[in-house]
């Protein structure tokens, strides 16, 4: 079969490597649409020792697939069915989680069991959707982990597929009002169409924006803006000095985004304030999301703004690295 193979950084080589074999416990399938996440990007262009993807190693751990092979012992899961490989569990062991095998033809899933490594998605549930399964238990997870509140505000940092996982788990669990903060128009423009509400930082006044949509509420420290949720799916500086700035009493900030320094944050200004850091690095319930993606109104293939196929991987991980001119890059089977 063909695969994708990390060497190292800005050196991916696609080549033949032996199919995977059967056992009687185990499932094989064949990958149909495959995602590219940050973390590949990461490793391409930084190194893959952070992310846990290794020299000479299959990777990519986003994607959906056909069940080609079934063994004699595995019950639940036929030949035909359409799956979503779960990361953490996909290949027995959690240090495979990003390298369980997205950007290769076929998979190995040891040791199978429906709803536990594998799950079943739903016809309605597109190719292209059904790729962006993993992103989006990231982003709800971060989501939930703000223990939202129907009626509640929410500013969510980042368009990439994490905020913008975050902003739909959000809505999901009442959150009407959501501001999607990032500096790239491109993205920005795409996701009006989903009604959200956009702030470009780097063009617009972030006070300014944060006062006209959320009006301000008088507070016994000075008018805050009236924004009960902060959501980091970025990961840089500036982010956590704006929750600072602009975070109300009894605010809260989850953190999704990976900081790879670390961060002054004044604990007597959270102290005093009353406020909740939360951090989030998990996945919320697969049924929960597929059962989003089966009903939501909103067509969210249109979150994939390019695709290519395998062979053309090397442009495909430059135009996912590329936020002004795209969101999310497939790889297309």
């Amino acid at each position: 079969m063909k695969a994708a193979i990390y060497k190292g950084v800005r050196d991916v080589v696609i080549q033949q490597i032996p199919d995977p074999v059967l056992d009687n416990n185990d499932v094989i399938i064949r990958n149909l649409v495959s995602g590219i996440c940050g973390s590949d990007i990461a490793a391409y262009n930084h190194g893959g020792e952070k992310v846990l993807i290794f020299k000479d190693s299959e990777f990519g751990h986003e994607m959906v697939s056909e069940v080609i092979e079934v063994g004699s012992n595995v019950s639940d899961i036929n030949v035909g069915d359409r799956v979503y490989p779960y990361p953490t569990f996909a290949k027995g062991d959690m240090m495979r989680a990003a390298t369980v095998g997205g950007f290769s033809e076929k998979i190995l899933i040891p040791n199978a069991q429906l709803n536990h490594n594998l799950y079943k998605v739903s016809d309605k549930i597109s190719n292209k959707t059904a790729a962006m399964i993993e992103p989006f238990t990231v982003g709800f997870f971060g989501a939930k982990q703000a223990s939202p509140q129907p009626g509640q505000t929410a500013v969510v940092f980042g368009s990439g597929m994490i905020g913008v996982a975050a902003a739909f788990g959000l809505r999901t669990r009442g959150v009407e009002k959501v501001l999607i903060v990032d500096i790239s128009d491109y993205r920005l423009n795409l996701l009006k169409q989903f009604d959200f509400e956009v702030c470009n930082s780097f063009n617009e006044n972030l006070g300014d924006k944060l006062a006209e949509y959320f009006g301000m509420k008088t507070e016994i420290f000075g008018d805050k803006a009236d924004v009960d949720i902060f959501i980091d799916a970025v990961g840089i500086e500036q982010i956590p000095q704006q929750f600072q700035q602009f975070g109300k009493i009894g605010a809260k900030f989850v953190v999704i985004g990976i900081h790879h320094t670390p961060r002054s944050i004044d604990l007597q200004q959270i102290t005093i304030r009353s406020q909740l850091i939360i951090g989030s690095a998990g996945y919320e319930d697969v049924d929960y999301v597929l059962e989003f993606m089966e009903k939501t109104p909103y067509k969210l293939d249109n979150l994939v703004t390019h695709e290519y196929k395998l062979d053309g991987f090397e442009a495909a991980i430059a135009d996912a690295a590329n936020s002004s001119a795209g969101l999310k890059v497939v790889i297309n089977y």
